[in-house]
């Protein structure tokens, strides 16, 4: 996917954050649990007030939908980024994966996934592989 992802920490009691909520929003996801609420977003829709923030992520999405019993699914494609040393941070939606790799880093996933899987545009910037 293009653009360039923040993935953001709020405090669990903090209001809803509705400024990922606007019309241009391509993506995002929040998640709330009892101790965090996770955003993940545009770099640009992050406030300066969000001290908390991990800037400069890529998303590439993963062919789907997958049948909710599939089974390693996320491991064949985790695996071969760990032994080329890539972090990801992962996001699962009913119909969607997406495996988030530092945009730094986004070339050598590319590389370490080629091998096993097919890259939908090589040419243009990764936006999804199978």
């Amino acid at each position: 996917m293009p653009e360039r992802l923040a993935i953001c920490r709020l405090d669990p009691a903090a209001p809803f954050p509705a400024w990922v909520l606007h019309e241009g929003a391509a993506l995002f996801s929040v998640t709330r649990t009892p101790d965090e609420t996770s955003i993940v977003c545009a770099e640009d829709d992050v406030p300066p007030a969000v001290v908390r923030v991990e800037r400069g992520w890529r998303a590439l999405a993963v062919a789907g939908p997958i049948p909710f019993d599939a089974v390693g699914v996320i491991a064949s494609i985790t695996e071969p980024l760990a032994a080329h040393g890539v972090p990801v941070f992962v996001i699962s939606t009913y119909d969607t994966d997406l495996v988030l790799v530092r945009a730094v880093d986004l070339p050598r996933a590319i590389e370490a996934l080629r091998p096993g899987f097919t890259i939908e545009d090589p040419a243009a910037p990764p936006s999804a592989f199978a």
